[in-house]
């Protein structure tokens, strides 16, 4: 397939090449990718079906888990699909519309994903320093209402910046060296100063990242120093395994993310298709591994997963 003719520049649409430099390998590429995305939809989507339907797992730390695996599915999906159809299909191009809307969702659910983290450290920390009042604290209301303020804060923080791509002037050129549409990707197109874009674009949802961690390390804080005082070694242990898989998802969740920004701040000399692939392996890792770890390392939704698809059904 011949390649696209990009001389004629239409500034109502864009054109998206995928992994610069590596065009030759994007179908090997692809396979890794579309494996990844198969594994992030199947597992997420049994998480959120197997909480819908078994009434046991309606907990606080379940619901706050589909909720996790919903927004990466949303996380995943404004993504990938299209990364897919340019390794597969070369196809390149995306409206301006579109671009703006893959973006914010992809800001979005990542801002939204991030708070849940912060009401799921909530849910340790309560679930540890305050036993008795567990279900009272956390009631199905309160979940609900903290859903709600995190996807309210995601939305409040991130749909500015639809406004602030959407009145940049283009001019240069329409192609971007990516294969979905990113804020500053999208951004340094333009013919005009990008320097609110680049602080509010960089500086407030980075805070709201950065606030959310500082609660997660204090509530943990506050976690160890409670187990620290119980008196069996066999209590502080059970304890502390409540919150494994918490932390790995954590983990998973900011350190690619870190190591990302980093790359992108101080890594000028790293190669422009490793920015690509990493930023690309962010929104694939943490959706593919979410459910893997809750899967492995917590008994309930083992053993009601395979209760479901046992072929006796019990």
């Amino acid at each position: 397939m011949s390649a696209p003719n990009y001389s004629t520049v239409n500034y109502d649409m864009f054109a998206l090449i995928g992994v610069p430099g590596l065009k030759e390998l994007h179908l090997w590429i692809s396979i890794p990718f579309c494996l990844m995305y198969l594994v992030a939809v199947s597992g997420n989507g049994i998480l959120i079906w197997v909480v819908a339907v078994e009434r046991s797992l309606r907990e606080p730390m379940f619901l706050f888990l589909s909720m996790l695996a919903f927004w990466d599915l949303i996380l995943s999906t404004s993504t990938v699909p299209k990364a897919l159809s340019i390794f597969w299909f070369d196809d390149v191009v995306i409206s301006f519309g579109g671009c703006v809307t893959q973006l914010f969702f992809m800001h979005f659910a990542f801002v939204v994903e991030s708070g849940i983290l912060l009401a799921m450290a909530f849910d340790r920390f309560v679930a540890i320093c305050y036993p008795l009042r567990y279900t009272t604290i956390l009631s199905h209301s309160v979940i609900g209402k903290i859903g709600g303020a995190m996807v309210f804060r995601s939305f409040a923080t991130v749909f500015p910046i639809v406004f602030l791509v959407k009145h940049l002037p283009f001019c240069h050129t329409n192609i971007i060296a990516h294969t979905f549409c990113e804020h500053m990707a999208l951004a340094k197109l333009a013919c005009a100063d990008i320097t609110i874009n680049i602080w509010y674009g960089i500086s407030v949802p980075l805070l709201s990242v950065i606030l959310d961690m500082v609660l997660i390390v204090i509530s943990y804080g506050l976690i160890l120093q409670t187990v620290f005082r119980l008196p069996s070694h066999d209590v502080r242990m059970k304890a502390l395994s409540t919150c494994g898989s918490h932390v790995c998802v954590i983990l998973m969740f900011y350190l690619p993310g870190i190591f990302t920004v980093i790359a992108q701040c101080f890594g000028r000399k790293i190669p422009k298709h490793v920015h690509i692939l990493l930023a690309n392996l962010y929104v694939l890792v943490p959706p593919m591994m979410n459910p893997i770890i809750y899967g492995v390392k917590t008994k309930q939704i083992r053993e009601r997963v395979a209760l479901v698809f046992s072929p006796k059904g019990k």
